[in-house]
C-alpha cells in the first residue's frame, strides 16, 4: 500500500444525527482526528444485498493525520452501528500552515 498522506480527510455516514454527533466527540476525544464535523440531514442511495435502497443520513467529515489513521479505522470498526460503515479517505495535499500543524499536535497522544 502507498504511504498516506501526513494529513488526511476521513469521512463516514451515520443513520442518525446524534449518534454522528457522539462518534465526532469520541474520536476528538481520543485525538484520533483535530476536527469533525457533522453535516446533514442528506439522503443517500445506494445499492446493498441486492436492492437499491434510499436512507437519511448524517456525514462526519473529519480531519486527522495519516499515522492516526490506523487506530481512527479501528476505532469506527469496533464502534460504528453500520455492518459495512463507509470509511473514505482523501490526502490533504495543501492547506494553511498554521491549520495543518494544529491538526499534527492536536491527534499527537497526550
Amino acid at each position: 500500500m502507498a504511504e498516506r498522506s501526513e494529513h488526511i480527510q476521513v469521512v463516514t455516514t451515520l443513520d442518525e444525527q446524534e449518534a454522528a454527533v457522539t462518534l465526532a466527540r469520541a474520536v476528538v476525544g481520543a485525538r484520533l482526528v483535530a476536527c469533525a464535523q457533522v453535516i446533514g440531514p442528506m439522503t443517500s442511495v445506494y445499492r446493498w444485498q441486492g436492492e437499491v435502497e434510499q436512507a437519511t443520513e448524517w456525514s462526519c467529515v473529519m480531519k486527522t493525520t495519516g499515522r492516526r489513521y490506523d487506530a481512527l479505522a479501528a476505532w469506527i470498526a469496533d464502534h460504528h452501528p453500520y455492518d459495512t460503515p463507509e470509511l473514505i479517505v482523501t490526502p490533504i495535499t495543501g492547506g494553511a500552515k498554521n491549520y495543518l500543524e494544529w491538526m499534527s499536535e492536536e491527534t499527537t497522544p497526550d
